[in-house]
This record gives C-alpha cells, sequence and structure tokens, in this order.
C-alpha cells in the first residue's frame, strides 16, 4: 500500500508483499494471454478464465487489462480476430499468428532467463 507524504508523491511500500505481487501480475498479464491463444483460440472472457485457471488465480487479467493488450497484440500482428457465433452468442475471437507464437516462444526463453536468476538468489533468503 501507497504511504503518503506531505505534498509529495506518494512513496510506495516495498516492504508489502502486496505491492511485489501486483507488480508481478502487470509483468505476467501479456505473457499468459498469448500462453493460453497459442493452445487454442479464444474470446475474451474466455482468455481470462483461462489465464486465471492457468495461474491458480495468481494472474486474473481485468477487462482493463486484457482488451488494451489484446487491442495491442492485435496492431502489432501477434493475432487476429474475427466475430464468430459462441454458444449462440456473438463473440470476437483471437488467434496468435505466427508472429504471435514466435513473440510466445521469445517471452518463455526471456522469463526462464529470469527465473533462473530469482531462484539463484534465494541463498540471499535468512532462514
Amino acid at each position: 500500500m501507497s504511504g503518503k507524504t506531505s505534498g509529495c508523491k506518494p512513496v510506495q511500500d516495498y516492504l508489502s508483499q502486496d505491492y511485489w505481487k501486483g507488480t508481478i501480475k502487470m509483468s505476467l498479464s501479456k505473457f499468459f494471454i498469448l500462453c493460453v491463444l497459442h493452445e487454442a483460440p479464444m474470446h475474451g472472457y474466455d482468455i481470462a478464465r483461462a489465464v486465471d485457471r492457468r495461474t491458480q488465480g495468481c494472474c486474473s487479467p481485468s477487462e482493463g487489462a486484457l482488451y488494451p493488450a489484446l487491442r495491442d497484440f492485435e496492431q502489432g500482428g501477434y493475432l487476429t480476430s474475427s466475430n464468430e457465433t459462441v454458444n449462440g452468442r456473438g463473440r470476437k475471437v483471437y488467434r496468435l499468428t505466427e508472429k504471435g507464437r514466435e513473440a510466445f516462444r521469445v517471452a518463455v526463453s526471456a522469463w526462464m532467463e529470469v527465473t533462473h536468476w530469482i531462484s539463484d538468489t534465494k541463498h540471499f533468503i535468512a532462514k
């Protein structure tokens, strides 16, 4: 949670686990959107549910985060969308392009490198 000092910018509480979890979730949202679309085309609501299931609730993109990310991916040529009828309702269904599949492969590689370095720091934690 952020604190405030008189007349100054809010001070971030770096002792808050909520701060760190929020930072991690924001960073992982786009990764997991690509991840679930790598498995199958989906509409927005199903993407959010699939990310939530895949991460066991750790990363659940809100509509306010999901749709801008999908729009950015589409504008960059990483996915395409089409209007389809799903369960009797009109839905916008998203599919990864080959460029999107390559972006996911690059993202996996980058995250694996980062997680290696994070895992390597565990010896700093006193037990």
